[in-house]
């Protein structure tokens, strides 16, 4: 039986992807960098997961050398003014996905390795329409000592939950947090978003191009409930 669905990364809940080269760029003029970030570059850069990674990876290319952390406070700063300006929409099927997790009485989480600044942001720019009270857990970069890829905040994610990876599914926007889900034991389904709309997911991963209970049911053959709502039951 499944008892707890795991949203991973911020991209599985809203469309960021385009604020956030926005915030980068603002970062690197204010910090005096010449360098400048174009959304199809971004896209690419996005197979990286982790700002200060991808800022530390770019100084690298240019051999220079920058305060990534400096750098990435100063892009947090400015992708909050602009999710306080423009604010966020959840994606298509999100509260939906989230109301019908919690009538079946499933754990939900929100599994990243985002800091918890950019958590508060979002859950900031989505306050019409979730809360950080819509999960049961939220899960940070500052719970573990590796970021996705790797599969540590799964792992740790399964503990706090208290099921095992068979008990459990999680939805991811990118390949590479996919993998993250994939290699701690939890079946992972894809939910490609602007940044990854036409990268293929790895070999076991269910790509759904809308998120909805129906699409999840479908995709897993799990029962169907008189109410037409279906149970995450084999």
């Amino acid at each position: 039986m499944v008892q707890a669905i795991f949203f991973g990364s911020v991209g599985t809940l809203a469309e960021t992807s385009e604020l956030q080269c926005q915030a980068f760029n603002k970062a690197f003029a204010e910090a005096g960098l010449d360098w400048f970030w174009h959304p199809n570059d971004y896209r690419e850069l996005l197979r990286e997961p982790g700002g200060v990674k991808r800022i530390r990876s770019e100084a690298n290319r240019r051999k220079q050398s920058v305060d990534a952390e400096k750098i990435h406070a100063l892009k947090v700063t400015h992708f909050r003014d602009l999710v306080a300006t423009q604010g966020l929409l959840p994606r298509p099927g999100v509260l939906e996905t989230l109301e019908w997790a919690r009538t079946e009485g499933l754990i939900v989480s929100w599994v990243t390795t985002t800091g918890r600044d950019t958590i508060d942001l979002i859950l900031m720019g989505l306050s019409d329409s979730l809360t950080a009270s819509s999960f049961r857990f939220i899960h940070d970069t500052s719970e573990v000592r590796a970021p996705k890829p790797a599969p540590d905040i799964y792992h740790h994610a399964l503990q706090q939950a208290g099921v095992g990876a068979d008990g459990a599914i999680a939805i991811e926007d990118t390949p590479e947090s996919a993998t993250s889900a994939l290699s701690a034991g939890i079946k992972t389904y894809g939910f490609p978003g602007w940044a990854t709309a036409e990268r293929p997911f790895q070999h076991g991963v269910q790509t759904l191009d809308v998120l909805s209970p129906a699409a999840l049911c479908r995709s897993s053959g799990w029962a169907r409930t008189a109410t037409a709502r279906c149970r995450m039951t084999r």
